[in-house]
């Protein structure tokens, strides 16, 4: 009990003083999982509200496709995209394997579908809430796409939020990908399960810490938007 006491002492002092390897993780952490939360998002946005507001033969079974690749097992993403990168893969050109756009690829990949999969369910919602409304007002169907994103914007904040979540908790995958390499691959959660291994349990604590601090960060942001999207949904703004 002394000892984990004093390791976690430990790793608050290295929080305090920004020790240089803790920063250098951290930073990375955050890079990575912006940039596949930021492509997931292009990606995912439009595709999700295309869904939403389309009607098409096979409709149902696409949206129950896009919801079942939200479970993907995230080792077997990172088993696929390891697959893609490596060099008899199509991707192997490129030399993209054990570098941080791997680990970018693979957080995409899985965070792609929660994005698809949340952004048609708000905006079909939305797009059944307000549908005779904007019928009547002869809305294009751009001009009614971008009404429904824009009125939901709150709640598609909240998808991004999670998106983010989703990444930056993310092992598995970017383990298989990225090959936790010192100074070039490793993330917080690659660093926490090597650390705790080798029994410095300082710096993975430090790095726990941290993760978690951003944990509640994102879902203090997520409880604080949701109430002022009720207020701010009660009828559609036009764009």
């Amino acid at each position: 009990m002394q000892e984990i006491y004093s390791s976690l002492q430990l790793a608050f002092v290295m929080i305090g003083s920004f020790d240089p390897d803790l920063v250098e993780i951290v930073m990375l952490s955050l890079a990575v999982s912006l940039t596949a939360v930021v492509i997931s998002l292009v990606l995912g946005l439009p595709l999700g509200a295309a869904i939403a507001m389309s009607h098409f033969r096979g409709r149902g079974g696409l949206i129950v496709f896009s919801n079942a690749l939200m479970g993907l097992p995230p080792v077997v993403v990172g088993l696929l995209v390891y697959l893609a990168l490596s060099r008899s893969g199509p991707l192997g050109v490129f030399n993209l394997l054990y570098t941080p756009w791997a680990m970018i690829i693979a957080q995409a990949v899985l965070v792609t579908p929660l994005v698809t999969a949340l952004t048609r369910e708000i905006i079909e919602q939305l797009d059944s809430e307000y549908a005779e409304y904007l019928s009547s007002l002869a809305i294009s169907a751009p001009g009614r796409l971008r009404t429904l994103l824009w009125d939901g914007r709150f709640n598609l904040a909240t998808v991004s939020l999670a998106g983010f979540g989703r990444a930056i908790a993310e092992v598995g995958a970017v383990m298989v990908v990225g090959g936790n390499i010192d100074h070039l691959t490793r993330v917080m959660t690659t660093a926490i399960a090597l650390e705790t291994s080798k029994g410095n349990l300082e710096l993975a604590l430090a790095l726990g810490v941290v993760l978690m601090l951003l944990a509640l960060g994102v879902n203090l942001v997520i409880a604080l938007v949701r109430p002022v999207d009720a207020a701010k949904q009660r009828r559609p703004v036009f764009r």
